[in-house]
């Protein structure tokens, strides 16, 4: 998890706008071999400031919650309750309690990329004017999904999405025909853009800022079964965008030139997303893990290699250079986020957060924190 102000933040990684992005079940993962976890020591690790090894410290451990069941984090989630005084405090903990491991991709390269996203924020309303006139939709009441486990336990995550038609279950319509002729499903809200929509989608959370001046709530509920496909690979094929000049200020420019192309651009991407209302509240948006992201020090990772709810380690940049070295929590999921040395970092919500996360494509390293005793993670040779 995955698994999120667009006219005042024009940008978004661009990797997620040529190659998918975060937050939903809507990016088929690209294949990647084993991942190899490398027995290292805490010297190995790059420093960290005591601010930032206490702020990722108590963004993992609001984790802790989910974790409670979990034989691998039980123990060590109890325990992590006491280690709050001091930065010190802190590192005896995880250095008595967790083993560091390097992690490293099928031809041993320990270094990945790192992306970043954020939870965005819409001028829209809760009835439909002149100016609000696309639809946010919840899930659909007609949507079939059959989760394919319960059949073919080697499938497990993996589900089917349609619609019934007699007794046959028919792939569910594509985001071409939701988006012309509506869908059987509630309006929670009505934004005035449809490209805000796509982003909306793309991000898997956000916000609506109402013209009373509150903020409604979105989180990713579900999918439309279909495969996602990037409109920025879309606008590259037509010879509209070079790749490398692909980010959400070139595309929203683009569609303002060529309004009567959008509905052509929204057709290349099957792909539609439902969403649910979520509470209000000074948190971050809820992940995959079902706890609030801390901006900063919440990363989306793929799951089949590393556990939802671990405590990693990052080594990175900021666009502009600035080391970023701090402990942070694995949260969330995405569909984009496929790899060994992989991660997507939360920044925020709003425009600064934004311009953060557009930029963000850095490469660095990723050190897993597991609990000391504890067999490493079971992964797929082919993912």
């Amino acid at each position: 998890m995955k698994s999120a102000l667009r006219h005042l933040a024009w940008t978004l990684p661009a990797l997620a706008l040529l190659a998918g992005c975060n937050g939903g079940e809507n990016a088929k993962p690209e294949p990647h071999a084993i991942a190899t976890y490398a027995p290292a020591t805490w010297k190995d690790l790059p420093a960290v400031s005591d601010e930032d090894l206490l702020a990722g410290f108590y963004a993992w451990r609001s984790g802790c919650e989910k974790l409670k069941r979990d034989p691998v984090w039980a123990a060590t989630c109890e325990a992590a309750g006491s280690a709050t005084a001091s930065a010190t405090q802190v590192r005896t903990f995880l250095e008595q309690n967790l083993q560091v491991y390097g992690l490293r991709s099928a031809d041993n390269n320990a270094n990945g990329l790192i992306t970043g996203y954020y939870e965005p924020v819409y001028p829209g309303s809760l009835k439909r004017t002149e100016a609000a006139h696309v639809a946010v939709y919840g899930v659909p009441d007609d949507m079939i999904v059959v989760d394919l486990a319960s059949v073919y336990p080697e499938l497990k995550g993996k589900r089917l999405r349609g619609r019934l038609d007699g007794h046959v279950l028919k792939p569910y319509d594509t985001a071409e025909v939701i988006n012309r002729d509506g869908v059987k499903a509630p309006v929670l809200a009505w934004l005035t853009d449809p490209m805000d929509l796509q982003f909306l989608q793309i991000q898997g959370s956000g916000r609506v800022q109402l013209e009373d001046g509150r903020q409604l709530r979105l989180g990713y509920a579900d999918q439309n079964g279909h495969p996602y496909r990037p409109i920025g690979r879309w606008l590259v094929e037509q010879g509209q965008l070079k790749k490398e000049d692909v980010t959400m200020g070139s595309i929203h420019a683009w569609a303002m030139a060529n309004p009567q192309r959008v509905p052509e651009l929204l057709a290349s991407n099957p792909s539609y997303v439902f969403f649910s209302a979520r509470p209000d509240s000074n948190e971050g948006p809820r992940g995959s893990l079902n706890v609030p992201l801390t901006a900063g020090y919440s990363v989306a990772i793929d799951r089949k290699v590393i556990p939802l709810g671990s405590l990693l380690w990052l080594s990175t940049t900021r666009p502009d250079g600035t080391p970023v070295v701090r402990p942070v929590g694995a949260q969330d999921t995405g569909g984009a986020i496929a790899g060994e040395v992989r991660a997507d970092l939360f920044w925020g919500t709003g425009p600064e957060a934004g311009e953060l996360a557009g930029n963000m494509k850095q490469q660095g390293q990723i050190w897993m924190l597991w609990p000391k005793g504890k067999p490493l993670p079971e992964v797929p040779k082919v993912l």
